[in-house]
């Protein structure tokens, strides 16, 4: 207390004030200037004194560099309580900073975007948005590998023990972990934290650019004052004004359109159960954040923002292109062991062509595939249920031949499964459309094709409600002729079925019954939706359209 108690003596006794401990640059007294030669603070080892940004020597008009003298006693002498208040503040920030440099290297990284800049001369929001650029791009390999070892876990787990234990099961968790384990390597099932490795470097990564910028804003970084662009001129500044609001109004509106397309996966559809509910909670949990997202949107300098809607922007880019199948294939994520999905040729229609023996004896990436293969294949796929990975294969089908009008048919079949009617019988009046001026189609095909477009239409139509539209499709099916091969006769006695479940619910049941009939003489097994039709029974359309075969 006594050492303290002199340093507060010394300090009162030093003539000039403390405006040394200004920013400024030049610290040039005045030539009459007293001072005492040992009585200069700065030799004082004060943590407070080390700081530059604890005091100012005056108002932001005062001329730079000069001292402002007072006579001993006057009544602005240097009061200690400030003094102690400033100098916590500045161990404080001198803490903050410290632990901030050692989790993440925020020196260095500041140091490299001043070498890009310098080296450029690009302004400081386009090293800002490129250098964040770079960086998704450099991260863009670990996310095509987690995605490939997510679909090898998808592919494997369902034919591995449970991780826990069944209820009643009397086993234990240990026991049930261990064989768990055991069995996911015999089989080659890569580790759940795959799940994590994107996540695990993308975070760190953002928290480190995110902190790096926002501390070059805060100590105002040469040439942030004006390294901006429109509105924001100035990236030092938190946003101001009407336009301010443009910037966080955006990066709230990228992070709800980044949840909305992350939980329209089919794979996060299809999930049910506990999972499916924890899903939609965190799906709604998500949208709420977008309105603290936006209120940080004004609590952090421009430059920041600068790099959040870059980094957002980009994440909602690159979950768009994975999603086409076109990119997908390209990186390698719809790569089929086509010989393993033609191994049972039973499960493809005869009207489709076989996949050839060459492409049956390897594996081949599916771009390689052609469009009639490729709609081959997504028949199979869509009789075992996964029509998430049916949908990309015809999608680049189509993409492959516009013209093709099986894969169109495939398709609309396929969203509808999917609950999306609306858009499957978008693709079903195309491909009808396109049948009705397909001069090259034998009479067979022109009615195996034209019949099952009309079937799927009417029951996509029927799902939305529009019983009119549904009746307009299948009213066409009794004008064909009769096919005389055995699948084509059982599609074209199944669009009989449902256009009498249609008329019947339009009140006219005497048309109703007399094709339930011709469709019963074929198959007796449709006996008790006749049955249904004399009883009145209102659930014969859902009871139609759950029973629909998943191939055609």
């Amino acid at each position: 207390m006594a050492t303290t108690s002199r340093l507060w003596s010394h300090l009162r006794r030093s003539r000039p004030r403390l405006s040394f401990l200004s920013s400024a640059p030049s610290l040039d007294p005045r030539p009459h200037s007293r001072t005492h030669p040992h009585s200069n603070p700065c030799s004082l080892p004060l943590p407070f004194l080390q700081s530059g940004r604890c005091f100012s020597s005056g108002p932001s008009g005062a001329d730079d560099g000069d001292f402002d003298y007072r006579g001993f006693g006057e009544s602005t002498a240097f009061d200690p309580d400030v003094a102690r208040t400033a100098g916590i503040d500045g161990v404080i920030e001198g803490a903050a900073n410290g632990v901030e440099e050692s989790i993440l290297p925020v020196k260095a990284l500041i140091s490299l975007l001043d070498s890009y800049h310098d080296a450029t001369g690009l302004p400081w929001w386009v090293v800002i948005a490129s250098s964040t650029l770079a960086l998704r791009v450099a991260l863009f390999p670990v996310l095509v590998l987690q995605l490939k070892k997510l679909r090898r876990i998808s592919e494997l787990f369902p034919k591995l023990p449970p991780p826990l234990p069944p209820p009643f099961s009397g086993r234990s968790y240990i026991n049930q972990i261990s064989l768990f384990r055991q069995e996911r390597r015999a089989s080659g099932c890569p580790s759940l934290l795959w799940f994590l490795a994107y996540l695990s470097v993308q975070v760190p990564f953002f928290l480190l650019w995110m902190t790096s910028i926002r501390r070059m804003s805060l100590d105002h970084h040469p040439g942030f004052d004006c390294g901006g662009i429109l509105w924001f001129q100035n990236l030092t500044e938190l946003p101001h004004g009407t336009l301010g609001h443009i910037l966080p109004l955006l990066i709230a509106g990228l992070h709800f359109m980044n949840v909305q397309v992350s939980f329209s996966r089919k794979e996060v559809r299809e999930v049910s159960g506990v999972f499916g509910l924890l899903a939609k909670i965190y799906k709604y949990y998500l949208y709420f954040m977008s309105a603290p997202i936006f209120y940080i949107g004004h609590c952090i300098p421009q430059g920041s923002l600068v790099y959040w809607v870059t980094n957002a922007s980009m994440t909602l880019f690159q979950q768009l292109a994975l999603k086409h199948p076109a990119v997908r294939s390209k990186l390698g994520l719809l790569v089929e062991d086509i010989s393993k999905a033609a191994a049972k040729p039973e499960e493809i229609a005869t009207s489709h062509p076989p996949l050839n023996s060459s492409v049956e004896q390897s594996e081949v990436p599916v771009q390689n595939l052609s469009p009639r293969q490729l709609h081959a294949l997504s028949v199979v796929l869509i009789a075992k249920g996964q029509i998430y990975q049916a949908i990309p294969l015809l999608e680049l089908a189509l993409e492959k031949d516009p013209e093709c009008v099986i894969a169109m048919i495939g398709l609309g079949q396929a969203l509808l499964q999917d609950e999306e009617p609306v858009e499957a019988a978008e693709h079903l009046e195309r491909a009808i459309s396109k049948i009705f001026v397909a001069h090259h189609l034998t009479g067979a095909e022109y009615t195996d094709l034209l019949v099952g477009a009309s079937q799927w239409a009417g029951i996509a139509y029927l799902k939305q409600g529009k019983k009119a539209e549904a009746l307009r499709h299948l009213e066409r099916i009794p004008c064909l002729k009769e096919p005389d091969e055995p699948r084509s006769k059982e599609i074209y006695y199944d669009g009989l079925v449902l256009l009498a479940v249609c008329l019947s619910i339009e009140g006219r049941k005497a048309e109703a019954a007399k094709y339930l009939r011709l469709a019963v003489a074929y198959d007796t097994s449709h006996e008790y939706l006749l049955q249904s039709l004399e009883k009145d029974d209102d659930n014969l359309v859902n009871d139609l359209v759950n029973s629909r075969r998943a191939d055609y």
